[in-house]
């Protein structure tokens, strides 16, 4: 397993890139369509993408939560199945996901220009 460090840090990373690729490419999508029902459609396949590939990236890291309330939830429920995060583990991700949403959603809508 690797150390709390590098876990953090792939909690900051993929946080921020699934916001990134859900921000920026949703501020393009008004762009692209004036059709307000097919622009999370002209979304959806980069968001997909990125979250794919930091899934397969970051998962043997550190499970992969990058959002609060997932990182929570696996806490509950690992507390009842013993394989989720623990409680200390919970403390430091969460505001690293929250940091790194931040960072994403700041990097997404500077890449438009707004």
């Amino acid at each position: 397993m690797a150390s709390l460090g590098r876990r953090v840090a792939a909690e900051f990373i993929g946080a921020a890139v699934l916001v990134t690729v859900v921000v920026g490419p949703g501020i393009q999508s008004t762009e692209l369509s004036r059709d307000v029902g097919a622009r999370p459609f002209a979304n959806s396949p980069a968001a997909v993408s990125g979250l794919a590939v930091f899934i397969a990236l970051l998962g043997p890291v550190s499970g992969v939560h990058f959002d609060p309330v997932v990182a929570l939830a696996g806490w509950r429920t690992g507390r009842l199945t013993y394989d989720g995060p623990t409680a200390p583990e919970v403390a430091v991700y969460l505001p690293a996901q929250i940091a790194g949403a931040i960072g994403g959603a700041l990097r997404g809508s500077s890449q438009n220009g707004r």
